[in-house]
């Protein structure tokens, strides 16, 4: 049997010798740690034309989101919660070429910040993590658990003003939308009714007029992105890890690929099937 150990946590607001320095620098140098996925480091204390500073800047190494971080030892307070949206948006408006994704980390995230969150109706894709540290004998770790995530397309929301086919073959190319294209196809031979609704942030899915986001498409330069909405699963799991498929962290709820041209020749029949449970396990529920 494997022995138990008697773990203390510990609060940070007052700590004589950890401060939000140190904390700050702990997420730089590993911003893995906040188990947002494969996350590099981009910047700290980035002055903010509205004045402020923004505490860390990281970016997905698998995409083209970018994480404005906000960082307060404590609880979360009304200025906390309005300099982590405020410095999301200067972001997002000064670089339209990323994603932006707010992220507020706090030792205590309280109700009354899900009730002003709330209030935004999931217009902020913000995220949430509550911090704990925790001390065994004269050592500590530091413990970030995800209390909040980013809404995901629906079957009831959109996100993202409407574009056209021609967006997209600049955002990409003409070819990665006709990787598109043959998913379509592919869904059509188990689903009949769909086509594609053309967002500003992905290709969403419409089934005779009805958004059916059961998976999203992001043409880019040399692939498609493709999110597949699916639980995790070990048997999936085991499926695509015995593929050659290009696969990123597994977020928001879905298995995410990057394809190239080969993969719809050599993997046609895992990615079809995937598509097809994310369908059925979509209109089952």
């Amino acid at each position: 049997m494997e022995s138990y150990i008697k773990l203390e946590t510990i609060s940070l607001k007052n700590h004589p010798e950890i401060n939000e320095k140190y904390i700050q620098q702990k997420i730089e140098d590993d911003p893995r740690i906040l188990g947002l996925g494969n996350l590099s480091f981009r910047q700290s204390e980035k002055i903010q034309e509205t004045g402020g500073r923004l505490d860390i800047l990281l970016q997905d190494d698998d995409s083209d989101i970018r994480y404005t971080v906000e960082l307060q030892l404590g609880k979360t307070d009304e200025t906390h919660i309005i300099r982590t949206i405020e410095y999301w948006d200067n972001e997002r408006k000064r670089n339209q070429n990323y994603k932006y994704v707010a992220v507020i980390i706090a030792e205590d995230i309280t109700n009354r910040f899900f009730n002003v969150i709330s209030l935004f109706n999931g217009s902020i894709p913000i995220i949430a993590i509550q911090l704990k540290a925790i001390k065994y004998n004269n050592e500590f770790g530091l413990l970030f658990t995800k209390i909040l995530d980013v809404i995901t397309p629906d079957e009831e929301e959109e996100t993202g003003k409407p574009v056209d086919r021609a967006y997209w073959e600049k955002v990409g190319t003409k070819e990665t939308v006709k990787m598109a294209d043959i998913l379509l196809t592919c869904i059509n031979e188990f689903a009949d009714g769909f086509t594609f609704k053309y967002n500003q942030s992905y290709i969403g899915l419409f089934q005779n007029g009805i958004v059916k986001n059961f998976a999203i498409l992001g043409p880019r330069r040399t692939a498609l992105l493709v999110d597949i909405r699916l639980e995790k699963d070990n048997g999936i799991d085991e499926i695509i890890d015995n593929s050659d498929l290009d696969t990123m962290p597994y977020k928001w709820n879905s298995y995410r690929l990057r394809l190239k041209h080969k993969d719809l020749m050599n993997n046609k029949e895992i990615i079809v099937d995937l598509l097809k449970r994310a369908y059925e396990s979509f209109v089952g529920k």
